[in-house]
């Protein structure tokens, strides 16, 4: 069957198997990566060490914000137009995308390196951690160029109808990153310097492997020269159909700059390392939810754009279902195995006790994630960019944010480990209804077809 016609004519459960499979296992091996990094950092380095990551950690965040708000609105856009059989146009997206990409990479890696220190101490960076995070940091923006091409590119393989060519991206960066993790900390004593080396050396690993798939003629859609000249019409509708995934993802670094200086003032750098442990942890678990969301996309675009409602309604349905059961089940392995979770990354009795009680708290009503991240990628996927947006936004800005901002008050640290599962509830129950009212519609729309 050929690639873009089977998500018209193959059943539902068995498409989104095959594309949110590869996409999942893609994902947890790359969130494994950052569990594995964490251990070998609190374990090479030290509670310091992950204290410095995690104050880092959302800088990088915005920068792989801007790299999504080109990726994610051109793999909407691409999964749009094949739905449509027009290829050429799809193809003048990714021509259009892959210049954006290397702007945004020197851009950024520019203006990060010129404001460096500035940054980090805006980001919550003690006079202690500074000179470590600056050292993380630096490397890591040297190469961004690789992780632009690498992490952007790799959306359009999958939207072209090859998810597991984009798991076996993922796959190639994350092993490699991790040998090279255990060379450099623990054989070459490069500490932390040694992470940040290894983290773009597996990105220009991944960024060759992308390209090669495009300029080799494995691909069905082709990187053409003459698709480089940018064209404003294009760059705007990848704006905007990539602009809820941006947000997204630079909400959350506004949430987690909050949440860090918060931590830093109530809890010390204890409490950044107990957060650069919980959020490694909440990331794998809730990555199979992203997989199944990644992997509905393109079969929910792609049936959009051809007409096809009751496949679109019943696609939605189903990943919203799957990805709250797989979230579930991460869910009951953490309050299994609570202790020996948090001891993986550092053995301090303190750490332990603190990590062991936030992550108690903070994953509370964590099951409830599922559905919202389906729901902010089916309004993407149908060139919804508003609705997705503030989807996206309800929980890491709307509710997060001002919670951060008062519970700590009252509460001190107690406070903004509850700030997560009440934001986490919160975003559900407006997720819900907003989602009740679109499948409405859809039952509307397609009474109508």
């Amino acid at each position: 069957m050929n690639k873009t016609a089977q998500m018209k004519e193959e059943k539902i459960p068995k498409l989104l198997l095959k594309f949110s499979l590869p996409a999942i296992v893609g994902l947890l091996v790359n969130s494994l990566y950052n569990i594995v990094d964490s251990i070998f950092i609190g374990r090479g380095i030290g509670d310091m060490g992950l204290a410095a990551v995690t104050v880092s950690f959302p800088i990088v965040t915005s920068f792989v914000a801007c790299i999504m708000l080109i990726g994610m609105g051109g793999t909407v856009l691409i999964s749009i137009r094949l739905g449509e059989k027009n290829e050429t146009e799809a193809e003048e997206i990714i021509g259009n995308a892959l210049v954006l990409f290397l702007i945004i990479g020197i851009s950024l890696t520019i203006f990060g390196l010129i404001f460096l220190k500035p940054i980090l101490t805006l980001f919550g960076a003690s006079p202690t951690l500074l000179p470590l995070a600056s050292d993380y940091l630096r490397i890591i923006l040297i190469g961004s160029v690789f992780l632009a091409i690498g992490t952007g590119m790799n959306n359009f393989i999958r939207a072209e109808g090859n998810p597991k060519v984009a798991m076996n991206t993922m796959l190639i960066g994350t092993i490699t990153n991790i040998i090279l993790d255990y060379i450099f900390i623990f054989i070459f004593h490069w500490g932390i310097k040694g992470a940040a080396l290894a983290t773009i050396i597996s990105y220009s690993i991944t960024s060759t492997w992308v390209l090669y798939y495009f300029f080799s003629g494995n691909s069905m859609l082709k990187i053409r020269i003459e698709n480089f000249r940018l064209r404003a019409l294009i760059i705007k509708s990848i704006l905007i159909a990539g602009f809820p995934t941006f947000i997204l993802q630079l909400s959350g670094s506004i949430q987690q700059l909050v949440l860090n200086r918060s931590l830093a003032h109530y809890g010390g750098d204890m409490a950044l390392a107990v957060i650069g442990i919980i959020m490694s942890i909440v990331t794998f678990l809730v990555m199979p939810a992203m997989g199944i969301s990644q992997g509905a996309q393109p079969i929910i675009g792609y049936n959009y754009g051809a007409k096809e409602l009751g496949r679109v309604k019943s696609t939605l349905k189903f990943s919203a279902g799957s990805a709250t059961f797989v979230v579930t089940l991460g869910f009951i392995f953490s309050k299994l195995w609570p202790a020996q979770l948090i001891g993986l990354f550092n053995q301090d009795p303190q750490l332990i006790d603190m990590g062991t009680h936030a992550m108690g708290i903070f994953f509370k009503f964590i099951p409830l994630v599922g559905l919202q991240m389906i729901s902010s990628g089916y309004f993407q996927a149908v060139g919804k960019p508003n609705q997705a947006t503030l989807l996206g936004l309800s929980r890491q800005v709307f509710i997060f944010i001002p919670l951060l901002l008062i519970l700590p008050h009252y509460f001190g640290l107690e406070g903004v480990w509850w700030s997560g599962p009440f934001s986490d509830l919160g975003a559900f129950i407006l997720t819900g209804v907003w989602l009740l009212y679109e499948i409405r519609h859809l039952n509307k729309a397609a009474s109508h077809s």
